[in-house]
């Protein structure tokens, strides 16, 4: 039993009876089946991907929504099963609160998307680097901007896989990216995005390790972290001013030589530009791909 005022001891409580609360409305049938059919998922899906083949994964996708669904449904016990699930992720979050926000940008981005589309057109055009950038050199340069962003690589390391993530323990992170050779500017930046949340990671207070109270807050903090390291700090004149003799040397020769001055790729990770991939998206765009998702993902739940 907690002492009264001993804020740490209170909030382990707090956290340890809700993990036991939404552990025991969930049949072990049920959480054993999710982790089956997840688990198999993750090579269907990276099957699928490599051969292009989007039905092929659709059989998988909806047996995982099915389960998804039941698991909302044992959680939310009469409740709103969105929520239910959407807790799991951000404790306490809810979709009345996220909405309102995301109307509000859906309402803004597109008008705001077209004026800074008119104003590019009245900038300097990109001078795009021009490779082959092999891949071992790719890395190499993602490694040290990761220590110099203070990454340990005593306790995690930078591997390969089809989409960047980052996962481990506060004592070991691991991070992925995927490299394309004729283009070293999203894999970077991959790398950068995934090496905010391993910052966060090891952030959090030795201290509390292995107790609630020790984990990280919740993914809108993580993914903020990992956006600031990204958007705000490698994306910034300053960073680039500091990175643009080390990418003219670490692939050096590569022409056109006016793509690798620090202005220039000022521009060009600053450049705004509508695509269909979320990780390669720019400050505009990125929170579309984000409130898409949010809202096929509720459809998704909701049937």
């Amino acid at each position: 039993k907690a002492e009264a005022g001993d804020a740490v001891a209170e909030a382990n409580l707090r956290e340890i009876r809700r993990a036991y609360e939404r552990a025991k409305k969930v049949p072990a049938k049920l959480a054993a089946e999710i982790a089956r059919v997840t688990s198999v998922a993750q090579g269907v899906w990276a099957e699928a991907r490599a051969a292009e083949d989007v039905a092929a994964f659709l059989p998988t996708l909806r047996r995982v929504v099915a389960l998804r669904q039941e698991e909302g449904q044992a959680l939310a016990q009469g409740g709103d099963v969105y929520d239910a699930l959407l807790d799991d992720y951000e404790p306490d979050g809810r979709a009345a609160d996220i909405d309102p926000v995301f109307d509000e940008l859906e309402a803004f981005l597109p008008g705001f998307l077209g004026q800074v589309m008119d104003v590019q057109k009245t900038r300097a055009d990109v001078v795009m680097p021009e490779g082959p950038f092999p891949e071992q050199t790719q890395k190499a340069l993602g490694v040290q901007f990761m220590q110099a962003l203070g990454f340990d690589f005593d306790h995690g390391r930078l591997d390969i896989s089809l989409h960047p993530f980052c996962g481990g323990t506060p004592d070991d992170v691991r991070i992925t990216t995927r490299y394309d050779e004729a283009d070293f500017t999203s894999s970077l930046m991959g790398v950068l995005h995934e090496t905010g949340h391993a910052l966060y990671e090891r952030g959090l207070p030795k201290t509390w390790r292995g107790q609630p109270v020790g984990d990280a807050l919740g993914m809108s903090m993580h993914e903020s972290q990992s956006l600031l390291i990204e958007m705000q700090v490698c994306r910034s004149k300053g960073f680039l001013q500091y990175a643009a003799p080390l990418m003219r040397a670490a692939f050096d020769g590569r022409k056109p030589e006016a793509a690798w001055n620090a202005d220039n790729l000022y521009r060009l990770y600053t450049r705004v530009k509508p695509g269909f991939i979320r990780v390669d998206a720019d400050e505009v765009t990125y929170p579309a791909h984000v409130i898409l998702r949010y809202q096929l993902e509720k459809a998704m739940i909701e049937g």
